[in-house]
């Protein structure tokens, strides 16, 4: 490692809410800080929170956050002297790690070799098998037998979920592995893939370490990051719940081997994969902080970024060894993403980002309850040019329970406008009795195993047909109230009011399911609202801001937020959270659309296309890949037809609503794959 001294300056070569957490450690140890930010990130809150803020002309990642030449230039020119990387992007790119060091400047991570040493994760498993760490084989993805199945591909170069695919039967696999190493190219420049075996109830299980340049390493406990959707993690927890003490003591020394092989200094994690029998094998090591480090932070009250820079200017670990974990956490990751729909992204502006009862911000918890790292406030753009996490929520508790009950309730308060998000299905989850039980594995949100759970049943939104129905009342009666205050004449008279019996106002909303809803209500003399449609519902009081129902004699309290009247109004209230997008009275004029076009589902990037103009094609078949918060979504074909038009290219940058594609539905093809 190079000479330390002691840090004056830290530009963080990163965003969102690893780059506020990053800066928070830095202003509480009194070191000045730079940020960088790419033309997307103009005015992103960790921008504003830096002493500094360098730009990184482009948009593209490649351009910016994943240029090692322009971010050290922008800490030579801001006069900076360590760059600390964050998690993603070039945290775990030995060649920046170099050029970092060549600059004069101090790395706050591992020693570029262990970064090389880890990169492959076929040579990884190579590394671990001579250090006497059981780890999974690796297979070349022509060296799988039917014995061998199912299997997962993964991308040798990277993780992230991207390059990954799940291989049932031999004859799928030739297409999936090249599939895979087209898309790790992409991601990674690097096309390498091998194969391991796939567990479909296998749990996830990660050591935190610790390691000093005096030769001294801690195992500071383990996490379960079992949950998972496309091979990311959604929900991770500290200790890990149900494993025995001598599996805990087991990973611990495999993860302490690891890091002793290669000559670890820093923080890092060695991830491993537990059969349903217990037997763990070695998956990866990851060379930098990781994402649900809060956890790990909350049970033993080390601040590990502090620890980051500390071990960087040289410091050693104290020799009684790491802290006890004390009680339970749990971290939800909050996505900008619709689970219902095959995890699709979205996007949007931030109206409001809240999660009452918070009890710190990127900091370690000094008692019980909620913290709260966020990459967003209101405001903030949520684009597709990176990944779709806009928050962690992390609950620290007593007890497991104790945790899930604060964290599902956290979660289900937040007021969250503006963008989608995983929020109910979180809460579902935490809610859900094989969770509270500890009964977690990777197949626990994609029904794999005989629980058959899925983003069928957890995704669905908290608030039911009947409590939108309730949304959308209190959404109409406080807009009614809110244009009464407003009223420059005659504002005593109670809105709607007639001086002779009439129809009942109505009002239209489109909800949160899709689905049209029709809110009828009159308003007599004495200035109340009456629902003219539903039975057993009575309006307490109306306030713009506020509304009180009472349903069948129980009182519950509506939170309405309206954007504007052609924007949208949203609901908050403990049946769940309503985004309500007002109707027209008047119809609306139509766009035609040729049948059979396929139009972008969100915006993003034509990335591989796999057809062309005059080809046929055939039902669900694949004809595109649009690349969107460092995810691919496939685009298919949705009948047997031939394409008859393909209006973009790769690279090209498309709106939500553009045409993709166009398919002409052949009869004859139809009736024969029928």
């Amino acid at each position: 490692m190079g000479t330390a001294h002691v840090i004056t300056t830290l530009l963080v070569a990163n965003r969102g809410e690893i780059a506020r957490r990053v800066l928070r450690t830095c202003r509480t140890l009194g070191i000045g800080t730079v940020a960088v930010y790419s033309d997307a990130d103009a005015d992103a809150p960790h921008t504003r929170e830096a002493d500094a803020a360098v730009r990184l002309p482009g948009r593209a990642p490649a351009d910016t956050y994943l240029n090692g030449a322009a971010i050290v230039a922008a800490a030579e020119r801001a006069g900076a002297d360590a760059v600390h990387p964050g998690y993603g992007f070039l945290s775990e790119n030995a060649g920046f790690a170099r050029e970092v060091r060549a600059a004069g400047l101090t790395w706050v991570g591992p020693p570029p070799e262990a970064i090389d040493d880890m990169g492959s994760k076929i040579r990884a498993k190579e590394i671990a098998r001579r250090a006497g760490v059981p780890a999974a084989a690796a297979l070349e993805p022509e060296e799988v037998t039917a014995a061998d199945l199912p299997v997962l591909i993964k991308a040798s170069a990277g993780g992230g979920g991207r390059g990954m695919r799940i291989v049932r039967a031999l004859d799928a696999l030739p297409a999936e592995a090249e599939a895979a190493r087209a898309e790790a190219a992409a991601a990674f420049g690097d096309a390498a893939v091998f194969c391991e075996r796939y567990l479909e109830r296998g749990r996830h299980i990660e050591v935190q370490l610790l390691a000093d340049t005096h030769g001294t390493v801690w195992a500071v406990g383990e996490r379960d990051c079992s949950l998972q959707r496309r091979h990311q993690k959604v929900v991770e927890e500290t200790p890990a719940p149900g494993i025995p003490d001598e599996l805990r003591e087991r990973l611990h020394e495999a993860a302490r081997r690891m890091a002793g092989a290669i000559g670890y200094t820093g923080a890092g994690t060695a991830e491993f994969l537990a059969d349903t029998d217990g037997t763990p094998a070695f998956l990866e090591m990851n060379t930098r902080l990781q994402v649900e480090h809060p956890v790990t932070e909350c049970v033993t009250g080390l601040d590990l970024v502090e620890w980051q820079l500390r071990i960087a200017e040289g410091e050693a670990l104290p020799p009684e060894g790491p802290p006890s974990p004390s009680g339970h956490a749990i971290e939800a990751r909050l996505y900008a993403e619709d689970p219902a729909h095959d995890w699709r992204p979205s996007g949007g502006t931030v109206a409001a980002f809240e999660v009452p009862g918070t009890a710190a911000e990127f900091g370690v918890l000094s008692a019980h309850g909620i913290r709260v790292d966020s990459g967003v406030a209101p405001g903030s753009t949520v684009g597709v040019d990176y990944d779709p996490l806009l928050a962690k929520v992390i609950a620290w508790g007593a007890h497991r329970g104790d945790a899930a009950r604060r964290l599902a309730a956290a979660l289900a308060r937040a007021h969250l406008h503006g963008v989608g998000t995983n929020r109910d299905l979180l809460v579902r989850v935490l809610r859900d009795t094989a969770f509270r039980a500890g009964d977690v594995h990777t197949g626990f949100l994609t029904g794999a195993g005989a629980d058959g759970r899925g983003p069928g049943a957890l995704a669905r939104p908290l608030a039911d047909p009947a409590a939108e129905r309730l949304a959308a009342l209190a959404a109409a009666v406080a807009d009614a109230a809110a244009n009464r205050r407003a009223a420059p004449a005659l504002g005593g008279l109670p809105a709607g009011w007639r001086n002779l019996p009439s129809q009942p106002q109505v009002k239209r909303y489109r909800g949160d399911t899709g689905e049209e809803l029709a809110i009828a209500y009159r308003c007599t003399r004495d200035g109340r609202f009456h629902p003219a449609d539903l039975d057993g519902v009575r309006v307490e009081r109306a306030e713009p801001d506020e509304v009180v129902l009472e349903i069948d004699g129980v009182r519950r309290t509506f939170g309405v937020t309206a954007y504007g009247p052609d924007r949208m109004t949203c609901v908050d209230s403990p049946l769940g959270a309503v985004t309500l997008r007002p109707l027209s009275r008047f119809c609306e004029s139509g766009v035609d659309i040729a049948p059979g076009t396929l139009l972008a589902p969100m915006p993003g990037t034509v990335g591989r296309i796999a057809v062309a103009v005059g080809q046929p094609v055939r039902a669900d078949q694949p004809l595109l890949w649009l690349e969107a918060m460092k995810m691919e979504h496939r685009i298919t074909a949705p009948a047997a037809g031939v394409v008859t038009e393909l209006p973009v290219a790769p690279g090209q940058r498309v709106d939500a609503g553009a045409a993709l594609a166009v398919v002409h539905e052949d009869d004859a093809n139809s009736q024969d794959s029928d």
